[in-house]
């Protein structure tokens, strides 16, 4: 199987996002990627962790990578079938990168 890396990108940082929400909102979006997770089964690798950018005041082009998963499937078209649905399609974008074998 090959290995894909999933970045999570946003108009604002992870930590902002997080510190934006109620305790009620935080346990929503959180059951909500545990769902994901769940669901993703064999495919998730690592469910990565949120991830604050070292510069920022500069987002760079398509916004904040606020996070990051590591996935594992046949192909792209797999892939696109494990995030379908993935709840931070509603706050965000996702980046998805082939890792090449070494």
């Amino acid at each position: 199987m090959t290995k894909y890396l999933v970045l999570y990108r946003s108009t604002m940082a992870a930590n902002d996002q997080m510190a934006a929400g109620t305790p009620e909102e935080m346990q929503a979006s959180m059951d909500a990627w545990m769902a994901w997770g769940a669901a993703a089964g064999e495919h998730l690798v690592d469910f990565g962790s949120p991830t604050l950018p070292i510069d920022v005041a500069d987002p760079g082009p398509g916004g904040w990578i606020g996070g990051y998963s590591l996935l594992q499937a046949e192909d792209l078209a797999e892939v696109d079938a494990v995030l379908a649905g993935h709840p931070h399609k509603a706050v965000g974008t996702i980046d998805v990168l082939e890792v090449l074998p070494m």
